[in-house]
Order: structure tokens, then C-alpha cells, then sequence
């Protein structure tokens, strides 16, 4: 609807329609007026909401009538409000052409992954207000995306820090170590017309527990088949989504991915030495939301003739940040010893050796440098800080006296006011 005197009311923002924001980045644009005569404006304000909804009926019997339930739960991660032209009593009068009002807004550190679901969603937009005296208010809406960055490489360190010192990094405590391999292992008697037909067997192990979008999963499993009839192993990549109201939970799950193996014969065994998985483009994980959750697992399943299927599920979280090539090497706390072999430092001295003099290491640093060369050619500076401090690790600081070894001289010292 065209109001009186305005042509054209719009907002944009700095990015385009692909462009997704995360927590802490600044959410910037603009408010695009186009007045064909001069305008009076009382106020123009620009908000920006956002946050998680999830709703679903459910029926029930009461007697011989039939009541719907309704869940609704609702759950707040932005609200933000921007005045261009504040309200001050008096109306505004811009003349006629175009106008434009930037706006800029910083957005919370922590913003959960936009998500479209069957009973809820995660939606993020900004809307544009124009209030006039006398006329109905004018808006414009925007829709942008936030992407949470899940990041998978959260070294064992970290993890086990975080588990020791539960009650002072509560946070970091629930993050998930998202590098420790994942296994299991299950087994099934198969049954025919109630008599025993043999058992099944099935173990499963992948390498890590998390994965982004494009990554393959090598999937390593054996299949015991001890029934009289060939059984089918499958694997797949499943998506549960995890709706939350009023104490009630409504759940939907999708299969994004699946690989099929050849039949395993009666008596006989099979071994998947890697089998590729490739993960599709989906949504990372969303774990940190009251309302609304997105898990992944891996699920491997053997279908065995007359009896229901042998399933054995594994966890997995998908993130945004790739594995980095360095980070599968995760440390422990009580590994100190290995760490250092393993970057050739060698044992520590059992007596640790006193410094050396400073003339010696003024005179040493001079002609061949302050740091000692490296025992490994191939370390680079992208290793550890132990790799540099060969020579003086864990050594005790020089003896402390009370004199001066070197006195200033007579005409250096400083002499007394009242002398």
C-alpha cells in the first residue's frame, strides 16, 4: 500500500541475501525513504529480534469427546532497538526526494543457528518503522540468517580441565570432546516362528565424534552372522529434531545420508575397513537452545529376516570449523614426559644446572643468537613453546645476597640533601 506522499519505504542491509551473521559481528544497514512532497515524520525506528518458537497440538479423549492440546514455548536471543528520528514532540519535516538513515547494531556474542522445523523454527529479522501524524504507521522487514560456529577442533586438554574444574568452568565442562573416537558394539539372537535361529553381532567405530558438511566418515565395523539366513548391514547419517514445550517433547527424525554393504551370508563375517559416508549440506548441530534441539548420529543397522533390525547408534556433532591438520595432536594433563619426547627434548635433568652468567649470554647471544638451535632440523615455529627453551628448562633462579657484588664507584653514589 502506497501512503500519501511516499513513494517508496525500504531496508537493506550491508550484506546480501547469502550472507549470514554470527554472535558478535555488527548487524550495519540502511532505511531507504523515497518522499514525493514534503513529509512530516514523528518518528522512525529500526528494531531487530530474534529467537526460537516451537508449537504443536496434540489430541486426547475425554470421554466421548475429543480435546486438543496446545504447546507453545517461546525462547528470546535478540532484541534490539534503534531510533533515526526520535520522537520530540514535534513532527519531523523531510523534504521530498530520497533519503537515506543508517543504523548499525552489535549483535550478542551468543546466537543460535537459524532452523526451519516442522513444529518450531530459529528466525532472525529487523524491521523498519515509519510512524506520520495523522497516517498509519509504514514498515519494512528483513530476514537475515545466523550461523553459530561450531568449532570441532576442542583439544582433550581442554576437556579434561574443564572436567576437573566442573564447578569454576561450568560452560566450558558441556562442551563435548568433539576428537574422541567413537565405538560401540551390540548383538541380536534371531528368531523364526519362536525358535532361536543364531546370533548376530555388530561393532562400529569411527574416529572422531565431530564433522562438517562435505567431510567423509570412514565407517570400520564387523558383522558376525551365526543365524541360518544372510542379513543386510546398512549405515546412515540421521538428523533428530527436538521440539520442547510445557514439559513435552515432540520429535521428528531424517536420514541425510546412507550407505548399503553386501549381504553377509550364514555362518560368515564381514569387515567394513573404512567404508566412506559423505556428510551433505545441512545445518550444524544446535545444542545451547531450552526450546529447540538438532542432533546428528550414526546409525548401523543389520536387518535380519523375521526379527527386527540390530541397531547400533553412534553420536555426532556437526560443526562449521573443520578439523585442522595440527589439531588431532591433543595433549593430557598428566603427559608431560611424552610430550616432551615426542618433540625430542629428551628427559629432564635430574638436577637441574644453575643459569649461566650474564657476560656469557650477552657474549654467546652476539655472535650466535639468544635462542639455542633446535635437536629437530624439521621442528618449525608453529611447535610447542618446550621446543625453545632447551637449554634453560626447570633450572633455579641464581643465588640471592644481600651485597652488592659490584659497589658503584665514590663519585657515582648518591649523596644526602642535608650533608
Amino acid at each position: 500500500m502506497r501512503l500519501r506522499g511516499v513513494r517508496s519505504f525500504a531496508l537493506e542491509l550491508a550484506r546480501g541475501p547469502g550472507g549470514a551473521y554470527r554472535g558478535g559481528e555488527r548487524l550495519s544497514g540502511r532505511v531507504l525513504l523515497d518522499a514525493t512532497a514534503p513529509l512530516r515524520v514523528r518518528a522512525l525506528e529500526v528494531a531487530a529480534r530474534g529467537g526460537a518458537a516451537t508449537h504443536w497440538l496434540e489430541g486426547r479423549s475425554v470421554g466421548i469427546n475429543a480435546v486438543a492440546s496446545d504447546f507453545a514455548a517461546v525462547e528470546t536471543f535478540l532484541r534490539r532497538r534503534q531510533l533515526l528520528l526520535p520522537d520530540t514532540g514535534e513532527p519531523t519535516t523531510l523534504p521530498a526526494g530520497r533519503h537515506e538513515f543508517p543504523f548499525s547494531f552489535q549483535l550478542p556474542l551468543t546466537l543460535v543457528t537459524s532452523f526451519e522445523g516442522k513444529h518450531g523454527s530459529v528466525r532472525y529479522c529487523i524491521k523498519a518503522t515509519l510512524h506520520r501524524p495523522w497516517a498509519p504507521a509504514r514498515r519494512a522487514k528483513k530476514v537475515f540468517t545466523v550461523i553459530e560456529p561450531v568449532d570441532i577442533n576442542t583439544p582433550a586438554l581442554l576437556h579434561e580441565l574443564a572436567l576437573s574444574c566442573r564447578e569454576f568452568l561450568g560452560i566450558l565442562a558441556e562442551t563435548p570432546n568433539l576428537e574422541a573416537p567413537q565405538a560401540g558394539a551390540r548383538e541380536k539372537l534371531a528368531r523364526s516362528w519362536y525358535c532361536n535361529r543364531g546370533l548376530v553381532s555388530l561393532s562400529a567405530k569411527i574416529d572422531r565424534k565431530g564433522y562438517t558438511p562435505g567431510e567423509v566418515i570412514p565407517v570400520f565395523a564387523e558383522i558376525h552372522n551365526s543365524s541360518t539366513r544372510p542379513v543386510l548391514p546398512r549405515a546412515a547419517v540421521v538428523q533428530t529434531q527436538t521440539f520442547m514445550a510445557r514439559g513435552a517433547r515432540k520429535q521428528k527424525r531424517v536420514v541425510v545420508a546412507s550407505v548399503a554393504g553386501e549381504p553377509v551370508g550364514a555362518g560368515h563375517r564381514a569387515l567394513w575397513h573404512g567404508r566412506a559416508l559423505r556428510i551433505p549440506p545441512v545445518g550444524p548441530s544446535i545444542l545451547r537452545c531450552r526450546v529447540l534441539h538438532v542432533d546428528y548420529s550414526l546409525k548401523v543397522c543389520v536387518d535380519i529376516p523375521g526379527t527386527s533390525k540390530l541397531l547400533l547408534e553412534l553420536p555426532l556433532v556437526i560443526g562449521t570449523v573443520p578439523l585442522h591438520p595440527l589439531g588431532r595432536r591433543s595433549l593430557s594433563v598428566g603427559s608431560h614426559a611424552g610430550l616432551l619426547l615426542d618433540w625430542g627434548l629428551g628427559a629432564l635433568p635430574e638436577h637441574p644446572e644453575a643459569p649461566p652468567e650474564y657476560s656469557e649470554v650477552v657474549a654467546h647471544g652476539t655472535e650466535q643468537g639468544l635462542l639455542p638451535p633446535l635437536l629437530d632440523p624439521e621442528l618449525s615455529l608453529e611447535g610447542p613453546f618446550f621446543a625453545y627453551i632447551r637449554e634453560f628448562r626447570y633450572r633455579p633462579p641464581p643465588l640471592y645476597a644481600e651485597e652488592d657484588p659490584n659497589p658503584p664507584a665514590e663519585a657515582q653514589r648518591p649523596r644526602c640533601m642535608t650533608c
